[in-house]
């Protein structure tokens, strides 16, 4: 089974994805955090970051891939704290616009959500990525609440920085920003995050016993 859980920036999406898929036994599966190791590797081999075409190649060439324990692997690395640096928040937004490395970075996903029951959560999977997913889930939050957990989340940067860097997020996004028309929307401004998992766990329950 696929569980797809999309939304925009701060709504909650990985971390209710992580414990929904804590809670199932299901794997989970992090897409920004695969963009996020693309970046992370073109920055590192120094590759221009206007250039989609050969980012497309760089992700095609080396696939992100997860371990057992959700550790974030790319050319060989485990990348997994290095992908959290104010650096990447900076520049995956630029790797991500690219039309070319979306598609390589989607049919990744795919090959990935084959791999049997998955929590899958990013922008567009609902819609493009498996828009077969037995259960879609769109989050959404107020953008003050947004703001609050993505400080939490990035205690180093100020608040003028991080709203900066929310409203650039929404901007790019907005492209891909659209729920599945049979996803179950959520609002989790005022929810606690076990809320939502249990909500989304009925959800679960309901399409397995159908």
């Amino acid at each position: 089974m696929i569980v797809a859980i999309d939304g925009p920036a701060g709504a909650g999406k990985s971390t209710v994805a992580k414990r929904l898929a804590e809670r199932l036994g299901f794997r989970y599966l992090d897409t920004g955090a695969m963009y996020r190791a693309v970046t992370w590797l073109a920055l590192q081999h120094g590759l221009p970051l206007a250039n989609g075409a050969m980012l497309a190649q760089l992700a095609e060439a080396e696939p992100v891939s997860f371990d057992d324990a959700g550790r974030v692997r790319i050319a060989g690395t485990d990348v997994t704290a290095s992908i959290r640096d104010q650096r990447i928040d900076r520049s995956v937004p630029v790797v991500a616009r690219h039309h070319a490395v979306r598609e390589v970075m989607r049919e990744r996903q795919r090959q990935l959500g084959e791999e049997g029951d998955v929590v899958i959560e990013g922008r567009d999977i609902g819609t493009v990525v498996a828009p077969n997913a037995e259960v879609k889930v769109y989050l959404v939050a107020d953008r003050e609440e947004r703001a609050k957990r993505r400080m939490s989340d990035r205690p180093g940067i100020g608040a003028d920085a991080l709203a900066t860097d929310l409203k650039l997020r929404d901007e790019s996004d907005a492209a891909r920003m659209r729920p599945a028309a049979d996803a179950q929307e959520i609002d989790t401004t005022s929810l606690r995050v076990e809320d939502v998992v249990e909500r989304i766990e009925a959800l679960v329950r309901e399409r397995t016993a159908a």
